[in-house]
């Protein structure tokens, strides 16, 4: 991580929405800069034996964020990666993609997820549940602080054992 430090810091006091939105904008640019500084072949570079790379990483919570906040709770009609054929496939850099497509990539599905939030209300029912009827958008945005969180702990471990970068 070769720039300083300019991830948002979240207030120590605000309403839950806001609140847990400056702690899912704090954990989204902390996976950026987890790849801040690396090369396109660091960054593609699997380090474990299910062949997770921290490029995998970034494109694997882009389309998390597509999910829950456009399909799961706005209802929206948009694609995904995936499918019941290759479910793994946001794990997974395809040749053709680049490093700057995922990170855009990712940029984009952030900006969509800040837009939905802006007109969510934390007892709002998500429009598409899926196997959880019932489900808020407050669990929804208390989901996705807790995802992105967990997978940049993934993202410490692997930049670490690439360069030994260490930081929060």
């Amino acid at each position: 991580m070769t720039s300083g430090d300019h991830r948002p810091e979240p207030p120590f006091a605000a309403p839950p929405n806001e609140m847990l939105a400056a702690f899912l904008d704090f954990h989204r640019a902390t996976l950026l800069w987890k790849i801040e500084g690396l090369s396109d072949e660091e960054v593609r570079r699997p380090l474990t034996r299910s062949g997770v790379c921290l490029l995998a990483i970034v494109k694997h919570s882009a389309m998390v964020e597509r999910w829950w906040f456009q399909i799961g709770f706005a209802g929206l009609d948009v694609s995904m990666v995936w499918s019941k054929e290759d479910p793994n496939s946001d794990w997974r850099i395809e040749p053709h993609e680049t490093t700057e497509q995922i990170v855009d990539l990712y940029k984009t599905e952030c900006a969509r997820s800040r837009e939905i939030i802006a007109r969510a209300a934390w007892d709002d029912l998500a429009k598409q549940p899926g196997r959880r009827p019932g489900i808020t958008f407050g669990w929804i945005l208390s989901h996705m602080v807790e995802e992105v969180a967990r997978h940049n702990g993934h993202a410490d471990i692997l930049r670490e054992m690439i360069d030994g970068a260490t930081g929060e």
